[in-house]
Formats: C-alpha cells, structure tokens, sequence
C-alpha cells in the first residue's frame, strides 16, 4: 500500500496545478495534482504531450474510467468512490493507482481490507 502524508513515510508531495506556469514551477518529484478532469483536461494534455505524470481529483467512476484512459498516474477521490473503483480497477488491469484521502491513520487498515492502492493525508497536498 502507498502512503503518503504520515509524518512516519517520506514521499513526494502532491501540488494542486491550475495552470500551465503553475507546472513549471514544479520541483522534480513533485506529483502534479489536477483537480476534476471536467475543468482541466487542457491540463491533461499538456502534460501528456510533456510527458509529465500527473494525479487526478475524481468523484465518479466514469471520471476514473477517463483518467486511466488518458494515462492518470494517481486518482484521488473519497473512500465510499474509491471502493467502487478499486474493484474495477482491478477488473480492467488499471495502470492509474486508486488513493483515498484519509485524515485519521486508523483509516489506513480500513482502506487496505478493501484493497485500495494507497492513501493520502492532507500535509501530502499543497497549493502551487
């Protein structure tokens, strides 16, 4: 399972980007974090012609179905979605990894009985 944000795990940071610039400001190894594909798929692009890898905000399993079509590294979404997800994800041999945003490090059993990819704690986000 990943996890990021525990005070224990070091990792990388996931920037919220709502533009291009805000892109190239970006540290290496920082994971781009777009919010939902309905309002950044310019984004999308951008980073697919780039080659940049790049997480999606999702709310819906047709957004997750979509995200892992135009080659999402990560998907964050709620747990009850992620559930759902998690299972087709499983099903269709996603390449994209399902995360949760958690904020009790209890959730982290919770999550992992259901098979969920990984987690994320609130400190792993920022704004750009």
């Amino acid at each position: 399972m990943l996890i990021f944000g525990h005070p224990w795990v070091e990792g990388p940071r996931f920037v919220k980007i709502f533009t291009v610039e805000e892109i190239d400001g970006t540290k290496a190894g920082e994971i781009l974090l777009l919010e939902p594909l309905n309002v950044s798929i310019d984004l999308v692009r951008h980073c697919r012609k780039n080659g940049l890898a790049f997480a999606l905000t999702i709310s819906t399993l047709k957004e997750a179905l979509l995200a892992n079509a135009l080659g999402a590294a990560y998907l964050l979404c709620q747990h009850e979605v992620g559930i759902e997800i998690q299972k087709v994800a499983e099903e269709y041999l996603f390449d994209t990894k399902v995360l949760v945003l958690v904020e009790d490090e209890r959730e982290i059993e919770t999550m992992a009985r259901f098979g969920i990819d990984g987690v994320v704690f609130p400190s792993a986000i920022v704004q750009a």
